[in-house]
């Protein structure tokens, strides 16, 4: 419960919030069996799935993109080595074996026998190729920014079946950042990203129809196991009262994104999806930039009452950017429940000191964030409000709540919060803190040159040692910086009809794996 409301008017605050949200959609039409843009007929050879959007491109070095990775990531091209979603364990995957062979460099063993859809033979040089592509070149991968952070590498092929990765400074987790570069045949374009990529992975391109589908058939000369369908269909559908319409009438097998109101147990699967709420307090701006008032924020924040009432329980309350399972999750820090009272002392005494309180503050969000977003940030408006703050919402589409989220950021704005929705990938907080925690981050407002230095040391190590001194990062974050307000670890929904047997994981919603969908029992492919 909203805990700074008396009873009743708690009561109708979420009871209005949560009759917005359900607000009956709009009818749609689902589309025929027959239609040229439909995902096809329940011929027992086709897997169809329905996306949220249509890919913007298939280009594999922009696979870290969740948009383009659900299609391409280890389906139609592949990486050296794969990151086990669950366990968080590397497995060999174009590379049979990885160690380090000095302080800066990494060796890798090259899988032997595998060719690319086009028939050439993949070798080092090729890896080589693709890393020097995707990392070193001016393409403007986001693999690049995003996982390397901009660093040159040192590549080279030492033998057919031999690769060796030099790096600037000592990194104990090469291998995983290699996990996001998708290997790529040589000859591919080093000056243009590709639209439909060759690769080496269970599936290849049979055909993209811009605007209705793409179509993947299943690579007869694949070098590893089989997937169990010969043809994969994607289409896609903004609307998630469309995509659930699809899987209970069976014109899809998988969809992705479903919103909570359109999700059933017969239709769907909940999963964590590595992604976690906050709001981004830019501590540049007064009266944000007084850790008090942040720290208020933080306090007033009632996140139990938001993942209970507008989340459906599809949120577990946050403390911390990163979930359980990433590298240096920290379980001593807990979500606690609001303290108005404790919130409300700590703005007195910044009011006391001349914080300019009644200054506007913009509560950024964007459309279709995720479900019921518009009604997230009036329920924080309304709380932020009990400490007399004076905040107003601004609803963006992507493009404008990108130019808030990435640097540089808008100019002469006033103070911002931001909401945000981190999904951390890779499964290793260095991922997370150098985009939105250290004081120059591509995602980070402000810092501490403290911070930073705890940051750059913990990089360097490996092991526990790594975890123990990202966990505490995470927690020094939030008693000397507090730029987040945490609100929720989120579950994602994913649609699945009965015709198919598919356990989602936390990487389901950025790389749907299409060899682990199998078909139901009974039912033959």
């Amino acid at each position: 419960m909203l805990s700074s409301v008396p009873s009743r008017r708690r009561t109708r605050v979420l009871t209005a919030l949560l009759a917005a949200a359900l607000l009956p959609a709009s009818a749609c039409a689902v589309a025929n069996s027959d239609g040229a843009g439909d995902a096809g007929a329940a011929d027992g050879s086709t897997l169809r799935i329905v996306l949220a959007q249509e890919p913007p491109t298939l280009e594999p070095c922009e696979s870290s993109l969740t948009s383009t990775g659900v299609v391409v990531r280890s389906n139609i091209s592949e990486p050296l080595i794969e990151r086990d979603p669950t366990t968080g364990e590397l497995d060999p995957l174009l590379s049979t074996g990885w160690r380090q062979t000095g302080p800066t460099t990494w060796t890798f063993d090259i899988r032997s026998g595998v060719r690319f859809h086009n028939g050439a033979p993949f070798t080092a040089e090729d890896a080589a190729f693709s890393i020097d592509r995707a990392v070193n070149s001016d393409l403007a991968c986001n693999v690049d920014g995003y996982v390397f952070e901009d660093e040159e590498l040192g590549v080279e092929a030492t033998s057919p079946t031999s690769l060796t990765v030099t790096t600037a400074e000592p990194d104990p987790i090469l291998p995983l950042r290699l996990s996001f570069v998708e290997i790529v045949p040589r000859g591919t374009s080093t000056e243009a990203k590709v639209r439909e990529p060759v690769g080496t992975g269970p599936y290849a391109i049979a055909g993209w129809q811009t605007g209705v589908s793409i179509t993947l058939h299943r690579n007869e000369n694949y070098w590893g196991e089989q997937p169990s369908f010969p043809v994969v269909r994607y289409v896609w559908r903004s609307e998630s009262s469309v995509r659930a319409a699809m899987i209970a009438k069976g014109e899809a097998d998988v969809s992705t994104g479903l919103d909570p109101e359109d999700a059933t147990e017969e239709n769907s699967i909940a999963y964590p999806n590595n992604e976690t709420t906050a709001l981004r307090l830019d501590g540049t701006q007064a009266p944000l930039d007084d850790i008090r008032v942040r720290k208020a924020i933080g306090l007033v924040i009632d996140r139990q009452a938001i993942a209970r009432t507008l989340f459906d329980g599809l949120g577990e309350p946050a403390a911390q950017l990163v979930p359980d399972g990433v590298v240096g999750y920290n379980p001593a820090l807990k979500a606690q429940a609001p303290d108005l009272g404790a919130a409300r002392a700590l703005v007195e005494q910044a009011r006391a000191d001349g914080a300019p309180l009644d200054r506007e503050i913009t509560l950024v969000a964007r459309n279709d964030q995720f479900p019921r977003v518009a009604e997230t940030a009036e329920a924080l408006q309304y709380q932020l409000a009990q400490l007399g703050l004076n905040v107003r919402i601004l609803m963006t589409d992507t493009a404008a709540h990108l130019q808030y989220q990435l640097r540089p950021f808008p100019e002469n704005v006033g103070p911002v919060a931001l909401l945000i929705m981190h999904g951390n990938q890779a499964g290793d907080a260095a991922f997370t803190t150098s985009q939105y925690l250290v004081s120059d981050g591509p995602q980070s407002t402000f810092g501490t040159r403290e911070l930073d230095a705890r940051i750059d040391a913990a990089e360097k190590l490996s092991g526990q040692a790594r975890q123990n001194a990202f966990a505490a990062v995470l927690a020094d974050q939030n008693e000397t910086v507090a730029q987040y307000a945490y609100l929720a670890h989120m579950r994602g929904l994913l649609g699945i009809g009965d015709s198919v047997e598919y356990e989602p994981n936390p990487a389901t919603g950025d790389e749907l794996r299409l060899a682990d969908v199998r078909p139901a029992k009974g039912q033959g492919r």
